[in-house]
């Protein structure tokens, strides 16, 4: 899987020009459904975009409907926002992906839930919609045009090369807190199986979570000795990563490193690991402004900051611009998708690990 690890200076380089190339003007936060018209673009047709997010409630997917929001008079676009009522609804994002074919848009940005809603952006796509995945890169990767996102495997091996040179040669007693246990999401093995790959642990499938050797050695760092002891899905959400780490502390209260889908999750586990009067190392996903924060206070020890505004902004001007006979966009060179950047956050920097401290990170987070 080298295709998806791009060298660190290389993505840190990106993440910094790509979030400080974007503005973000206020705006209401979205419902789960909501449409603004816009009448610039210097007089070229108004163009029907529809941005589908997960949910409408994670400040990542908040951010990122902001962002397509206040980028749409600037293109002339007609933005309809959309998304599933949580993680895992998959039917609600059909939902709004067969709206977006009945009103006549001509493109489609979505955060895909999983494959489960792979037929639906496949007969977006047959009624001639070009359709752009945000975020979470689809399996297959060309059940759509283009994906715009994060190096999600490189974010995933930024926390594990931290958290490895960290552990400074101890017995890492880890817990995989992921998304989901039920449904297949590039973005969930990617991160999980690059957290493993930067420890130097070996894994099997490498989109396949949990079938690693749950003990073993790990080669990042100084190395040393590892156990697994548990991947549990947290939803993406607060109140699962706190019930997932609960589980986990029950199977073993010795769990000194944790790794987490995201941030909402490492706040949720950290809160159970308080509760139980425990301390341990986590790592993260995301790179919001609440999340630098954590980082900031201890909660969180790294995060990899990634730039749904980038994401979002660069979506919609691409659609535009197809829509008027504009040339379509192309990959990164190396990769089946165009790379948004990616930065580790903490204020504790390892050796040999690229990384940016919190207040470089407060610049460029996003989010409350």
């Amino acid at each position: 899987m080298s295709r998806y690890t791009p060298t660190l200076r290389r993505t840190v380089a990106v993440a910094t020009i790509a979030s400080t190339a974007f503005a973000l003007t206020a705006c209401n936060r979205s419902s789960s459904s909501d449409s603004s018209s816009s009448g610039g673009g210097g007089g070229a047709k108004t163009v029907g975009v529809s941005l589908i997010t997960k949910d409408s409630t994670n400040p990542f997917f908040v951010a990122m409907q902001k962002g397509a929001k206040a980028d749409a008079a600037k293109n002339n676009v007609k933005l309809t926002v959309a998304s599933g009522k949580q993680e895992g609804d998959d039917q609600g994002q059909i939902t709004a992906i067969e709206d977006s074919i009945a009103r006549g848009d001509k493109g489609i940005l979505i955060t895909p839930m999983s494959t489960g809603v792979n037929a639906a952006i496949k007969k977006a796509r047959d009624a001639g919609l070009y359709v752009i995945a945000l975020d979470t890169p689809p399996d297959p990767a060309n059940t759509v045009d283009i994906t715009f996102a994060t190096d999600n495997r490189a974010a995933g091996k930024l926390d594990g090369q931290w958290a490895a040179a960290t552990m400074d040669g101890k017995p890492a007693v880890i817990a995989l807190l992921d998304l989901f246990n039920d449904k297949i999401v590039s973005v969930d093995y990617n991160r999980d199986q690059g957290f493993l790959e930067g420890m130097g642990i070996d894994v099997k499938d490498p989109k396949k979570n949990g079938d690693e050797a749950k003990t073993g050695k790990y080669t990042g760092g100084k190395g040393g000795d590892y156990t697994i002891v548990c991947n549990e899905a947290g939803n993406g959400a607060e109140d699962g990563g706190r019930t997932a780490m609960e589980k986990c502390l029950a199977k073993n209260p010795g769990i000194n490193l944790v790794y987490t889908i995201n941030e909402p999750t490492a706040v949720g586990a950290n809160a159970a690991l308080k509760a139980a009067g425990k301390t341990a190392l986590i790592v993260s996903v995301d790179g919001g402004c609440a999340g630098v924060a954590s980082v900031k206070s201890g909660v969180i020890g790294a995060t990899a900051q990634q730039y749904p505004l980038k994401m979002a902004t660069m979506g919609m001007e691409a659609i535009a611009k197809v829509a008027r006979g504009g040339e379509k966009p192309k990959t990164s060179d190396g990769l089946d998708f165009f790379n948004t950047g990616v930065a580790l956050v903490t204020d504790k920097p390892a050796q040999g690990v690229d990384s940016i401290d919190t207040t470089k990170g407060s610049q460029l987070c996003w989010g409350n």
